[in-house]
């Protein structure tokens, strides 16, 4: 596939129709329900994009002071903040730049507490010891979590928390929100009552196709309406699900032992680590991840010196040549935010193709900032 501009390779392209087509889906669910939907910078903080962002919605979540100082520079708002844990040194900063703060544990509380003025809303974070994450490294309310207070933890609610907050989902569905409701009633009924909103967390997949808002928007009003408290959902992957790509050359083509291996100029481990965590299988452009008798079958193999940086075989109508554009699809959340400069391997730049077919290079990454990372 080749588009009428040119993009440098790699490149991470943020397509801006297709931004704005999942922002207007997003006000839409919010306003229907009467909730707020605010985005997750841990699955998608390029803040180039932000202007167009700010148009749909009030807020953003953060999860360390980089975060929080992003969220008042970029998107000029305090943020919604959770950690898991608070580093001394850098509370103040946080609470500073906060309109909502969360505290993983009690004893985060009792440490903290007495430093957050009162105009910043306080709540915890709770485990309902549900949730429909089939991988491990993914799962917030797995045994033994670290992450989250249990109801048999949470005798009452301390003086100055107003707040409940969850997250425990995946790209997943409103069925499955449904469930963990369920469950946060059944562990935590007594406190709900108590409290003036509560964070439904991230994993909310509104944004896919089949994905049904009418029956969210329903649960939504019900459970506001029962507990008479305002509800707050930050999804990540929602606001950018298929809005972009990861745009790749290939450098080589190593054969060995009957295995054709297509290397690019990107990496699996630096540049899209959950296709090795998840295991999330990206769709590539012109191929096919089932096997076919009438085409070629090619790994596709990561440029790091990591033996395992590679996805198993794709299947392409033709043989596959260096200098071929090989385009990852659906590639803009979870990519940037987790990228690392393992090997020194040049970072992918970071583009968007405006509405009327015009394509920006937003960044590009050189040599001073892998040299900046260290010292």
């Amino acid at each position: 596939m080749k588009d009428t501009f040119d993009i440098p390779s790699p490149c991470f392209v943020m397509e801006e129709q297709k931004l704005i087509d999942n922002l207007k889906r997003i006000h839409h669910v919010s306003q229907l329900a009467g909730v707020d939907l605010i985005l997750a910078f841990k699955a998608f903080a390029m803040w180039g994009a932000f202007p167009i962002v700010k148009g749909y919605v009030k807020g953003a979540t953060a999860s360390s002071l980089n975060e929080v100082l992003l969220c008042n520079e970029k998107m000029g708002t305090k943020s919604h903040t959770y950690c898991v844990a608070y580093d001394t040194s850098e509370f103040q900063d946080i609470v500073n730049g906060s309109s909502h703060l969360t505290f993983n544990s009690l004893s985060q509380y009792d440490l903290h507490e007495a430093n957050v003025p009162d105009e910043v809303s306080i709540g915890l974070r709770i485990n309902p010891e549900w949730s429909d994450v089939k991988t491990e490294l993914y799962n917030p309310a797995s045994s033994g979590s670290r992450l989250g207070i249990n109801s048999e933890a949470l005798d009452h609610l301390p003086a100055r928390v107003e707040g409940l907050h969850l997250h425990v989902l995946c790209e997943s569905d409103s069925f499955a929100l449904e469930q963990v409701l369920q469950h946060v009633e059944a562990k935590f009924g007594k406190h709900l009552r108590q409290v003036k909103w509560v964070n439904l967390g991230g994993g909310h997949l509104v944004t896919e196709k089949d994905y049904d808002t009418a029956h969210l928007v329903s649960l939504l009003k019900a459970f506001k309406s029962k507990y008479e408290v305002d509800l707050i959902m930050e999804p990540g992957s929602a606001f950018v699900w298929q809005t972009g790509r990861l745009y790749t050359t290939v450098l080589d083509v190593v054969k060995n032992g009957g295995v054709n291996t297509a290397i690019i100029d990107a990496s699996f481990t630096c540049h899209m680590p959950d296709c090795l965590e998840m295991p999330y299988r990206p769709h590539v452009y012109g191929a096919s991840q089932e096997k076919r008798t009438d085409a070629i079958g090619y790994r596709l193999g990561g440029v790091s010196c990591l033996a395992g940086d590679y996805l198993d075989t794709y299947w392409f109508d033709k043989e596959v040549s260096v200098g071929d554009q090989l385009i990852f699809e659906d590639m803009m959340h979870y990519t940037m935010v987790k990228t690392t400069m393992f090997n020194g391997i040049k970072h992918p730049s970071i583009g968007i193709q405006k509405v009327d077919g015009s394509f920006e290079v937003l960044r590009k990454f050189g040599y001073e900032d892998y040299r900046d990372r260290l010292s």
